[in-house]
């Protein structure tokens, strides 16, 4: 039984009407749990939508209200918003019309249990928009894996726009009119920092174009919902995020809804790596491998990973009717993503490198293959139990010194401190990013990399806090 809840609103929460102008009548005078308020300004553009649609929304986050401040002061204003900070309140997950699940929240914790068993809805924010906007008629690219997914994202955003604009300056077609693919906009949402991509279901229309970067976390909100993107990319699978699976096989499933509840029209688009452990999964339709990018392509972004993510990129622009011309010429004006191997500036004669984003040994070995060597490298974070064996080769064949960020939470340093002792690698170590980025200052090397290779808790409020950090630091050098 839903304590409280009417069927009528259950049924406007999962069932949406055609007309995306009165997508506010879905939640209006529904009892909506948030479930992880975050500081990464998503779950705050979440409650904010909600909220203006006239839901009575209580969020609550197991953080005090001083650690989320920033995104306290933002929702501070809204009168159907009431706020349980500093714990759980077990009455939130049963006293609701829907919960609205954090990524990262695990699907077995005690809150989600009882709402369950309460038989209280449960949907996480990227899955609940895509399942609306599909409703509505618009298209839903998914892109997921370890690594490449934001690269590619982002990329197949940009060929989207960037071919739109430029064929609505072009002449109509032959009958007078712009062609209707030309008219459709693209949004960019998912895993993407600042955005709520909920927020942005209003504007959806039939025919638009919705690009959303997914992580294995999200990717449990579309199993939930039964639902899969219509082009679907899965990148690749490496070992990553085992302080929160038990195996690689449950990482492995959960990224797997990308693809579960394909139809037979839709596309899936995957990685040489991992084609076979995918077909053994027994995907609805036959996985697409691409080509490899052809060589007279001239991507602005340097390194061999990301010419395989833009391989990646052009099976998806070809899956939604772009042409091999107007791909090129996206793919090759596309800049690199904030964080991801990104040219900051080059300070006498040294060039340097912000690939904060690189939270895993692998994506570091990416980083540094791509920049070829005589490099100083700042690495180290918090322990994520990942080999080091591969980063070892790499660092002894093209970096001059390491710098390695030293908190006494970051086992991750120490560990790999450990293995650079015993084999014989210079490196040094600071207590401060600005102390790294200090003494990479005054080493004679060609190419300073920011590539942490593991998580940033500790030092940093997340990830996008360290970045923040790096890019201040060396602009004001």
């Amino acid at each position: 039984m839903i304590l409280g809840a009417s069927a009528h609103a259950l049924a406007l929460a999962f069932c949406y009407s055609s007309n995306m102008g009165d997508i506010c009548a879905s939640f209006k005078d529904m009892r909506v749990t948030v479930m992880g308020l975050g500081l990464l300004g998503r779950g705050v553009g979440d409650i904010e939508f909600l909220a203006n649609c006239g839901a009575h929304v209580t969020v609550t986050d197991k953080k005090t209200a001083v650690e989320l401040k920033d995104s306290v002061e933002r929702i501070k204003g809204l009168e159907n918003v009431t706020l349980h900070l500093g714990g759980h309140d077990m009455r939130d997950f049963t006293n609701a019309d829907l919960i609205i699940k954090a990524a990262g929240v695990p699907l077995n914790s005690p809150e989600i249990k009882v709402a369950r068993d309460a038989g209280v809805p449960i949907a996480m924010s990227t899955a609940l928009f895509a399942k609306y906007a599909m409703e509505a008629g618009a298209k839903i690219v998914g892109v997921t894996g370890t690594r490449g997914k934001s690269t590619i994202t982002q990329m197949i955003a940009h060929s989207l726009i960037s071919t739109f604009a430029s064929s609505s300056r072009r002449a109509t077609n032959e009958q007078g009119n712009a062609s209707a693919d030309r008219r459709a906009n693209v949004f960019l949402g998912g895993n993407i920092r600042g955005v709520s991509t909920l927020a942005m279901l209003p504007e959806i229309k039939a025919g638009d174009i919705a690009v959303l970067e997914l992580d294995s976390w999200q990717l449990q909100g579309f199993a939930e919902l039964g639902i899969s993107p219509h082009v679907a990319v899965f990148t690749n699978l490496m070992l990553d995020h085992q302080n929160y699976y038990s195996n690689m096989q449950e990482y492995f499933d959960d990224k797997a809804a990308i693809f579960r509840n394909q139809k037979h029209s839709d596309v899936l688009i995957v990685g040489a790596s991992v084609e076979d452990k995918i077909r053994a999964a027994n995907p609805p339709l036959d996985p697409v491998v691409p080509e490899e990018l052809p060589k007279e392509w001239k991507l602005r972004i340097p390194g061999e990973h990301n010419r395989e993510n833009a391989a990646l990129a052009v099976a998806a622009l070809q899956a939604l009717g772009l042409s091999e011309e107007d791909i090129q010429q996206g793919l090759e004006t596309f800049d690199a993503v904030e964080g991801r191997l990104q040219f900051v500036r080059e300070v006498n004669g040294v060039r340097i490198f912000n690939d904060n984003n690189a939270t895993t040994p692998e994506a570091t070995i990416a980083g540094l293959r791509a920049l070829g060597s005589d490099i100083v490298l700042i690495c180290g974070g918090s322990e994520k139990g990942l080999a080091l064996d591969e980063l070892i080769s790499e660092i002894r064949a093209r970096v001059s010194h390491v710098v390695l960020l030293a908190h006494e939470n970051y086992k991750g340093s120490a560990r790999l401190a450990e293995v650079l002792k015993k084999e014989g690698i210079a490196f040094g170590e600071a207590k401060s990013l600005a102390g790294a980025v200090e003494a990479a200052v005054r080493k004679e090397a060609d190419i300073i990399l920011f590539s942490p290779a593991f998580a940033s808790f500790g030092m940093f409020k997340n990830e996008y806090d360290r970045n923040d950090q790096f890019l201040k630091l060396v602009q004001e050098l």
